[in-house]
């Protein structure tokens, strides 16, 4: 078998190609495995609702029309969504047996509860 060229530290190319596989066989899935965690967990959906809500209530203090505040913070929050569909298929779907589904309704429940009680609030004043 043919072993590469020398590099400037003595090794072989296939030998720093060999480290670079382990770092990274080691490393990468847990860096997924708390990306995953961060954006699928109750204090983000916690976080992600507060997020939609504040939004909302700077496009109001904006003088922004209700219609279109209401579109916009929808189109804010689909944000969070395609960030989460983007994790999940970078990370291949993987997670805790179907456990960012869960998170993922409560985080959208929880979403919505928020933006409907800011907007019975408006109503009122």
């Amino acid at each position: 078998m043919k072993e590469g060229k020398k590099t400037s530290k003595g090794g072989t190319d296939v030998e720093e190609f060999k480290e670079i596989i382990a770092v990274f066989s080691e490393k990468v899935p847990g860096l997924i495995k708390g990306l995953i965690s961060s954006v699928f967990s109750l204090e983000a959906a916690k976080d992600m609702g507060k997020a939609a809500a504040t939004y909302y209530q700077e496009l109001k203090a904006g003088g922004i029309p209700d219609d279109v505040a209401v579109t916009m913070t929808q189109d804010y929050v689909s944000t969070f969504s395609k960030v989460s569909d983007f994790i999940k298929t970078a990370s291949g779907g993987r997670g805790r047996a179907g456990h960012e589904d869960d998170i993922g309704r409560e985080i959208e429940t929880h979403i919505k509860k928020r933006l409907r009680d800011k907007f019975a609030e408006d109503e009122k004043d």
